[in-house]
């Protein structure tokens, strides 16, 4: 719980980065609610089409790519640094590092007030995992170089959509009896997303006379074994957890892959680093905010009872960057690339030609040899790949930036076209787009697989596995023909 400030001292734009992410996408809406002069910046800017309000602007850049910062950052008074590389593959802790250092520059030659960057808890004199190592690193980066950072430092994050919090709900949800390794019993300091969004505007107005690095959380410290057992009992379910002495983080990993939404490479990254204590150990900074932050319990239940249509909704992979390097259409060297097109004329109009268009993936499925699909994303996952388990935002609506299954929806027209860029692993690059043409009461359903192949190993594998895909791609294409024409009763096709 908490109450507006007392007061509000006079400051200018303010710069949002990580917009697209978690706390990025809700934080955008509650500076929108309060009125603030917002400038969003995004490495593609379609992807905020449609979830930011008119007085909001949208420009495109990139941390990495610091030419594209000076527009960015003009005229800017306090800027949000909400970047991080969590599902990144490679050196993230470089890609953070770079990207920080980039940042922290551009905001110099500005001339900003403040930058306010949202860090991770943990005790610099253990020794902690490479995510909250790097985490305390990019706070560091963004002090070099005089400008005044506000670095919040925070735990678990509960909320609907948060990591933490869908990774608690699908194993209770799923497993009647859980194996739980020891690190189920590493003590955090956990806050509700409502309260942690409020720390982030109240920011804005705190005085602030140089650098500080201020601890945050809720009330009470608990482990995630604890965190378990409170949502089973909010829940009325009753869970068994049986203890084992080793399970390593890849192990745990995959076994989360299976049966939550995470997949193994930000299993293990999280894994590690919730093997460390992340508990508020300076509590001075509790006097600069007026926030009194809700109880675990309280913050579960808004959780469960936060609905998928509530205004700002985010969940942990809305981030563009949330499978690791973004795959940009543009980015193709189309001199390479590799196609599989097929037509269908179907009797009915270009909107009910979309409509399977539109619902495809998560509970609908992808329209023919279910089994197929899901073995890939089993596959994807083993591979450290994000598998299907993500799903779909809405099952009946797309966006861009949407994740679907292990996709993600990088162009859309209604009843037009749709684009999904792969973010399975690949030796290459993999888009699947969808086109209808008519009117009235016939329509064409144009479906184009495109593949851009790395090397020899990305034509092998198209050539290699072209006849598995020339049948798959067939009979998702009738799948969508033979729903296409089926009476419209709003129900969802299955895989």
């Amino acid at each position: 719980m908490h109450t507006p400030p007392l007061s509000r001292p006079e400051h200018g734009k303010v710069l949002l980065t990580g917009s697209t992410g978690y706390v990025g996408g809700r934080l955008g809406v509650a500076l929108e609610a309060r009125g603030e002069a917002l400038r969003c910046l995004v490495r593609r800017p379609e992807s905020l089409a449609g979830k930011v309000g008119a007085s909001t602007e949208v420009v495109g850049g990139d941390v990495l790519a610091p030419e594209s910062l000076a527009g960015a950052l003009a005229g800017i008074d306090t800027a949000f640094y909400l970047i991080h590389s969590m599902g990144s593959e490679g050196d993230f802790e470089e890609t953070d590092r770079r990207g920080a250092h980039n940042f922290a520059e551009a905001a110099r030659r500005a001339g900003l007030r403040r930058i306010v960057y949202l860090g991770g808890l943990g005790s610099a004199e253990t020794q902690l995992s490479a995510h909250l190592r790097s985490r305390h690193e990019v706070g560091s980066v963004l002090r070099s170089t005089g400008v005044p950072v506000l670095e919040l430092r925070a735990s678990i994050v509960l909320g609907s959509g948060s990591l933490s919090f869908e990774m608690i709900r699908a194993l209770v949800e799923r497993l009647p009896v859980m194996i739980t390794p020891r690190w189920v019993d590493v003590l955090a300091q956990p806050i509700g997303i409502d309260d942690l969004v409020q720390y982030l505007v109240e920011a804005l107005d705190v005085p602030l006379d140089g650098s500080r690095i201020v601890e945050i959380g809720g009330p009470e410290t608990m482990s995630y074994g604890a965190l378990m057992r409170e949502y089973a009992r909010q829940r009325g379910l009753r869970r068994l957890m049986l203890r084992v002495p080793v399970l390593t983080p890849r192990l745990s990993s995959l076994w989360l892959g299976l049966v939550t939404p995470l997949y193994a490479r930000v299993g293990r990254k999280l894994i590690e680093s919730i093997r460390h204590p992340t508990v508020v150990r300076d509590s001075s900074g509790a006097e600069l905010f007026s926030i009194r932050p809700m109880s675990v319990a309280e913050a579960l239940a808004r959780a469960l009872g936060e609905g998928d249509q509530q205004p700002g909704r985010t969940r942990w992979y809305d981030a563009l960057s949330s499978a690791g390097e973004p795959r940009s259409w543009t980015d193709a060297r189309f001199g390479q690339r590799l196609t599989d097109s097929r037509t269908v004329t179907v009797p009915v109009s270009p909107s009910r030609a979309f409509a399977p268009i539109r619902r495809i993936g998560g509970r609908s499925g992808w329209y023919a040899f279910g089994c197929l699909w899901k073995l890939r994303g089993f596959m994807d996952l083993l591979a450290g790949g994000v598998g299907t388990r993500r799903g779909r935002p809405h099952q009946d609506s797309l966006r861009v930036g949407d994740a679907v299954d292990f996709w993600r929806v990088e162009a859309f027209e209604p009843d037009r076209r749709l684009r999904l860029c792969a973010e399975m692993k690949l030796p290459g690059r993999a888009w699947l787009e969808f086109e209808v043409e008519g009117s009235g009461a016939s329509s064409t359903i144009r479906q184009t697989a495109h593949f851009d192949p790395v090397g020899l190993g990305g034509l092998a594998y198209w050539y290699l596995a072209y006849p598995l895909h020339a049948l798959v791609f067939a009979g998702m294409l009738k799948g969508i023909a033979d729903r296409a024409v089926l009476p419209d009763d709003g129900s969802l096709a299955r895989a």
